[in-house]
Parts: structure tokens; sequence; C-alpha cells
């Protein structure tokens, strides 16, 4: 054990590595300075004065907001239209009930979305002329696709389907919605899984040929945990827009959350029932969106430490 001066000039104990702020006086050795005990104080302040600025914003913002709305002419009209009480009290367990089939589409659609965006951008990216054919093909399913709107590729697969009478084929307004959905939102996820392949550096893919690794070896062992681990947070992204998205299989007539808030809306001319619904998808997606914040803060930090990412 060393002794040291600290900022101040005061001598101190220097045991293997600063303590944590807080720490108590002679722990392993160690005395915090009179300067740095004053410097944690003054930043614990500045947090506490951040944090009442932010409240107190906050608060005369949601005033404001709340005075020009109550003082708009049309208010007491669209508060008995659009926030009703006993119409929400009649949509809400009819909303959770059709919720369920938003989720199953999720968890289904997400996973098919997932395998076909991999397996689009992988063929995006095969090198060589010899599979020129592939990667044309892929390019131009991806071109497509994103370039098409979602509500008009779901009108083409849900009515143009049934429309052809082919025999085997489903005519279930669930599973054709679901098809657009997966054929839409692969295209998206193709292109973010290309661009995390092409962020990873040739030196790694040399380097595990170098090393004996076949080309197939090598992309599946080396490139793609790489490609992947760095593009978790646009991928949960996409999967949040999904969630939201699963609402427009209701234009085939599926009873999803959105069809069974429409249907109370028509029956009683009173849109409240939509209103419920709304913020029961955003009850689900805030979850989803704060997990991709808190994965994406995480990789930002890793990354600024020289971890692995």
């Amino acid at each position: 054990m060393t002794v040291t001066k600290d900022e101040s000039g005061q001598e101190g104990a220097d045991g293997k590595g600063d303590m944590p702020a807080g720490a108590p006086a002679g722990a392993h050795g160690y005395t915090p300075s009179g300067r740095r005990l004053e410097r944690e104080r003054y930043k614990r302040a500045r947090a506490r004065r951040a944090t009442a600025i932010a409240a107190l914003s906050t608060l005369v913002t949601a005033v404001v907001l709340y005075l020009v709305v109550v003082s708009a002419p049309g208010w007491e009209r669209t508060k008995e239209t659009f926030f009703d009480g006993q119409y929400a009290r009649e949509a809400f367990p009819k909303v959770l009930e059709g919720l369920w089939l938003n989720v199953r589409l999720l968890l289904i659609c997400g996973v098919l979305v997932l395998v076909l965006g991999m397996l689009i951008a992988v063929a995006r990216t095969l090198p060589g002329p010899v599979f020129f054919p592939l990667r044309a093909l892929a390019a131009a399913y991806t071109d497509f696709f994103r370039g098409l709107p979602l509500i008009i590729n779901l009108m083409i697969v849900v009515f143009g389907v049934p429309a052809l009478r082919l025999q085997g084929v489903t005519v279930d307004p669930v599973l054709l919605g679901g098809t657009a959905l997966t054929l839409t939102y692969s295209a998206y996820v193709a292109e973010v899984f290309r661009a995390g392949i092409e962020s990873v550096h040739p030196s790694q893919r040399a380097a595990a040929r170098s090393l004996g690794l076949t080309n197939r070896q090598a992309l599946r062992y080396v490139v793609l945990p790489q490609a992947v681990r760095r593009q978790v947070p646009p991928l949960l992204n996409d999967l949040v827009s999904l969630q939201k998205d699963t609402g427009l299989v209701s234009i085939g007539g599926a009873i999803d959350a959105v069809r069974a808030s429409d249907i109370i809306a028509q029956r009683s001319l009173n849109y409240t029932p939509y209103i419920v619904a709304g913020l029961v998808f955003v009850a689900l997606t805030i979850p989803m969106t704060r997990f991709t914040d808190w994965v994406t803060a995480r990789m930002d930090r890793r990354r600024a430490q020289g971890g692995s990412v």
C-alpha cells in the first residue's frame, strides 16, 4: 500500500482502486477526501434540482394542455362521443378478448418474420456470380414489399386469394392476414439483418477462413452472431411495429381488438370503444418499447467501455 496525495493535497491511503461514492471511511484503508465528498454532494443536489424542474415543467405542460382541450367549443360533445364511461365498461372485456388474437399473431408472425428475414438477408449477401439469380430475387422481394403499403398488401392477400378459389388454400382471414404481415415485415427485417451482416468487418470472415472454417461455417459461427447482436434494437423496434399492425387484420373480418371495438361503435354510434382499443394497444406496446430502450442503452454502455456488443 502506498501513500498518495489527492486533488486537495491531503494524504490518503492508496488501495487497490477508488472506492464507490459513499463508501465508509477507512474501508480497505481508503479515506475519501473532503473535496471528493463535496463533489458528490454537489452532484446529488444537481440531480434533485433537475428532477424537480422536470416534474414542475411536466405538470405545467399537462395543465396547459388540459385547459386548452376542455375550453374548446366542442369539448362537451367530444367527451360524450369519445370518452363515455358506460361504453368504455361495455367495450373493455370484448376488446381484451379480441386482443388475444393480436397477441397470438404477434408471436407466430414474429417468429416467421425473423426466420424468413434472416434467409433473405443471407441470400442477398451470398458471394460469387453463381448466386446472382438468388441475390436478384431477394433484392426484388425486399424492394417490392417495402414499397407496397401494408394495407394494400393485406387487401390483396385477404380478398384476392379467396377469389382465386384454389383447392386446399385457406380462406381464413386470420391466416391470410398473418401471411400478409409476414410478407411485408420480412422485407424490413431482411434489410436489418443485411445491414448487420455487412457491418461485420471482412477481416472477421478472413480470420475464420484462415482457421480452416468453410464459408458456411464462417457465416454461421462468426458473422451471424455478431450481426444479430448489433441489430437487436432495430429488430425489437420492428416487432413493436408488428404488434400495432396486427390490428389491421380486422379489415378481413377477423374479430381482434380493433374489430371488437368497431362492432360496438357501429351499434352504439359512439366512438369510445376505439379509445379503449387504442389504450389497450398502448399498454401492450409500452413495455416492449421500454425493453428496447433498455437493451439499446445497455449495448451503448458496453460499446463505450470497449466490451463485446
